[in-house]
């Protein structure tokens, strides 16, 4: 093997990084790192999950009314169980927790606050489609002891990291650190995340839209104008675009990160304020978008500015390639026949 063949892990990675801000004290790529072993274990159970009974409903619902999936539960827990000790965190939040969870007593506190989806795409988990884990690393606010609510909501400008996992043909753990955007596959054979996609760049317009279509008849007339702008033909100007939709989140803005477009999640008529999560789903994102040379607002504000009020609050969500989300902006904005006048 060259030099140029090196493999470089994702703990490597994040210790060169380290090395490159002599400030740095460690926690954060503690949190990286204990994270990633986190993320190993939920890959084990989610690659068997047809054989280890851990299909199907735990018979509970969580806090936004939805029932609880065994694979929700299982990675909920071992999130938790991976970050509640090393001393790096103050608190934590969680998608399928109604209130903060607090680090226990018998361990320390640390510097840190992490915000999680734990298992994103449930409704994926029992047709074996991709599926996937959110996470958000903010700087606590409190000056020390116990973390509190006013540790998690924070916006998201203020975001120290962040990043998914998406688990599909292979195991994928993207990040960034404010510095870029880096992926790295797992590979089973060494149980190991390997870097496979350094500085990710999302291009600047792309030719893909992701969208639920199965909501059109609640959209506002802006959105359905859009819609209807991007399935039009126009050969030079790239149209109709591809609708892409996977259900999952994290494999939809996956997708769109390394080929570009948009993803789209509006609000509608029966739920004005879309039904992603600012905390746990829409900053991190944001944030990974953005550092990726993407755009990501929530129709009419940039997303990272928003200032949160409440720990689950919803957002309705656009982000992706830059010029696609100036577009769609554009259209939101617009209450007339549109930006160009009409299809144009």
């Amino acid at each position: 093997m060259s030099f140029s063949d090196k493999v470089i892990t994702i703990e490597r990675h994040i210790i060169d990084g380290e090395r490159a801000h002599p400030g740095a004290t460690g926690s954060l790529s503690g949190i990286l790192r204990e994270l990633s072993l986190a993320f190993k274990i939920i890959y084990r159970e989610v690659s068997k999950a047809g054989l280890a009974n851990i299909l199907g409903l735990v018979g509970r619902e969580n806090i936004h009314g939805e029932q609880v999936k065994k694979l929700d539960a299982f990675a909920d827990e071992k999130i938790f169980e991976t970050m509640d000790h090393g001393g790096f965190l103050c608190v934590m939040a969680s998608e399928e927790h109604d209130d903060i969870i607090p680090i226990p007593p018998e361990y320390p506190t640390g510097k840190y606050v992490l915000l999680f989806d734990p298992l994103d795409g449930s409704s994926n988990i029992d047709v074996n489609a991709p599926i996937g884990s959110i996470f958000s690393v903010y700087r606590r606010m409190t000056p020390a002891g116990p973390g509190t609510l006013q540790d998690c909501l924070q916006p998201g400008y203020k975001q120290v990291a962040a990043g998914y996992v998406v688990f599909g043909s292979s195991t994928m753990f993207v990040y960034t650190t404010g510095d870029g955007v880096h992926g790295f596959t797992l590979d089973p054979s060494i149980g190991e995340f390997v870097l496979s996609h350094e500085n990710i760049r999302i291009p600047a317009k792309g030719k893909t839209y992701s969208i639920n279509e199965g909501y059109h008849e609640y959209w506002p007339e802006s959105m359905k104008r859009y819609i209807a702008y991007l399935k039009s033909n126009d050969t030079a100007g790239g149209r109709p675009y591809s609708g892409r939709y996977i259900g999952s989140m994290v494999a939809d803005i996956h997708r769109t990160l390394l080929t570009g477009g948009i993803f789209m999640y509006p609000g509608d008529s029966r739920s004005p304020q879309g039904k992603l999560r600012l905390m746990y789903e829409a900053n991190p994102m944001a944030f990974i978008v953005e550092q990726a040379g993407g755009r990501a607002t929530n129709g009419t504000q940039r997303m990272l500015d928003v200032v949160p009020a409440a720990l689950h609050q919803r957002t309705p969500v656009f982000l992706g390639s830059e010029e696609d989300v100036d577009l769609c902006e554009r259209f939101m904005r617009d209450r007339g026949a549109g930006p160009s006048g009409g299809n144009g």
